[in-house]
């Protein structure tokens, strides 16, 4: 039994609707090009038809892609060569833009972050480059995100990912660390000298106000070396003592003075 000639018709149009129909996903959409002409808006997500050949789809993501940057060769504004990469996040706002104004969005991105990158790090110093890394990227993201607003894409973050310093320069890091480190210690060091001298005066001040006191803190050292097992003697001998030996020797001295 032969099929007949509408039977082959409706068959051969129902195949065809079959292979217009497209279905996208929730962050998909579809650039439609309508006997070359850019359709007035994205198809999307979901079922939609694509005529062919008078339809042309294009599928562009709506997610945020990661785009790492290759390691590009800087020299600082004090004559310091780094290699420095970094990430850029990127996503597409308008998608007809994004397919109508430049034939690869991410590989233009790409091109724009290196130019970008040498530019921007080559005019600071390499210690503004380690410091204010939060306000280099924002720097970066900002001269971007101008660069990509006319294709329909947005730059939501650029982040300095690694930045490899020469041997000879991380020699001459850890050495000014260090020094650093040893200028601190002795400061502290000599501000612990100082207070304990001026505690030691502020004692002696309150010790000589109280002679009785003097002799209280003699007992209390016989006291401490005597815990101990040892066969140490010790005669307090107080200092007044001396202080009368002198006036002696001066009473002394006085009268033999006088006679010659």
């Amino acid at each position: 039994m032969s099929i007949p000639f509408w039977g082959i018709v409706i068959i051969i149009l129902g195949l065809y609707v079959l292979s217009s129909v497209k279905i996208l996903a929730e962050y998909e959409r579809a650039v439609i090009f309508r006997f070359g002409r850019l359709y007035p808006r994205a198809k999307g997500p979901g079922i939609i038809l694509v005529f062919a050949p008078v339809d042309r789809m294009v599928r562009v993501s709506l997610r945020q892609e990661a785009l790492e940057v290759p390691p590009q060769d800087i020299i600082t504004r004090d004559n310091v060569t780094l290699k420095v990469n970094a990430v850029i996040f990127l996503r597409v706002i308008d998608p007809r833009i994004a397919v109508v104004e430049v034939s690869n969005y991410v590989y233009q991105t790409s091109q724009f972050a290196q130019t970008t990158l040498r530019s921007v790090l080559g005019e600071l110093e390499l210690d503004e480059l380690l410091a204010h890394r939060d306000k280099i990227n924002l720097r970066l993201q900002s001269i971007l995100d101008t660069h990509t607003a006319p294709w329909g894409v947005k730059v939501v973050n650029v982040e300095v990912k690694q930045v490899d310093l020469p041997e000879t320069m991380l020699r001459a890091m850890a050495k000014q660390a260090e020094a650093e480190r040893e200028k601190r210690s002795k400061i502290i060091h000599a501000e612990g000298e100082f207070s304990a001298a001026q505690r030691l005066v502020d004692a002696a001040h309150l010790l000589s106000a109280e002679p009785v006191s003097v002799q209280l803190r003699y007992l209390q050292t016989l006291t401490e070396i005597g815990v101990e097992k040892n066969t140490t003697v010790v005669f307090p001998v107080p200092v007044d003592i001396f202080a009368n030996l002198e006036k002696l020797v001066a009473k002394n001295t006085q009268p033999t003075a006088g006679q010659g």
